[in-house]
């Protein structure tokens, strides 16, 4: 597919490329004010395997957390109505099709493993990154990357990768998937096939766990106390 791309065909990719990188950098900072309130509830955030049951191959336990914003088109309004400025932040990105927020906690490694599908590519801005940071890192087709706060990574999950934080807490980017940019006709086939996925039952189902933990986390605030 690099052929087809302007952006050609890598572990990782250049930021330089995506002109929307440098405002969510600027910005940083707002998301990461925002993250540490939802950070207040954080053993009622959703492990990634109960929204995807396709992540229980990488992760079994509580230490994969997420707070989505949108997955393949559908948008989790509550969860964005609780994080204006980042919800603001990622309409601005051209060709979004997922974004949550990644939460990896202490001592996690996420074993090696690859995506599907090429016609998407991720991106990672660090919001939360323990010290060391050379503690904390992912390794993508074989070459090794390191977080850093404001910072953004983009890379093609397609190549093997893996993921690790071997610190005492936790490690949190933002996680964005989005439409790899291609030369017409492949942009059109493409753009059908992202479409496709987004109605699939795959995406039904993890929707309909999102919505039932939504359901579960209001009600949770509802019974804490004023303060």
């Amino acid at each position: 597919m690099g052929s087809r791309s302007p952006i050609g065909d890598q572990p990782f990719f250049s930021t330089d490329v995506f002109p929307w990188i440098p405002r969510l950098e600027q910005q940083w900072t707002e998301v990461r004010a925002e993250l540490d309130a939802l950070l207040v509830h954080r053993s009622a955030l959703p492990n990634f395997q109960d929204i995807s049951a396709r992540q229980r191959e990488l992760s079994d336990d509580d230490n994969w957390k997420t707070f989505f914003f949108a997955g393949y088109g559908l948008r989790m309004e509550k969860n964005r109505e609780l994080c204006p400025r980042t919800a603001a932040l990622l309409d601005e990105v051209p060709g979004l099709t997922t974004a949550f927020f990644s939460i990896l906690g202490p001592g996690k490694h996420l074993p090696e493993h690859r995506g599907p599908y090429k016609g998407a590519v991720r991106y990672h801005l660090g919001l939360k990154i323990p010290d060391p940071a050379s503690a904390c890192g992912i390794r993508v087709g074989g070459v090794t990357a390191h977080w850093q706060e404001g910072r953004s990574l983009v890379f093609d999950d397609t190549y093997p990768h893996e993921a690790w934080n071997n610190t005492t807490e936790d490690r949190v980017v933002l996680f964005v998937d989005i439409v790899r940019p291609l030369t017409f006709p492949y942009s059109l086939m493409n753009n059908l096939l992202m479409w496709g996925i987004a109605r699939s039952a795959f995406i039904r189902d993890a929707k309909n766990a999102h919505d039932a933990w939504e359901q579960r986390f209001e009600a949770l605030k509802d019974r804490r106390p004023a303060t």
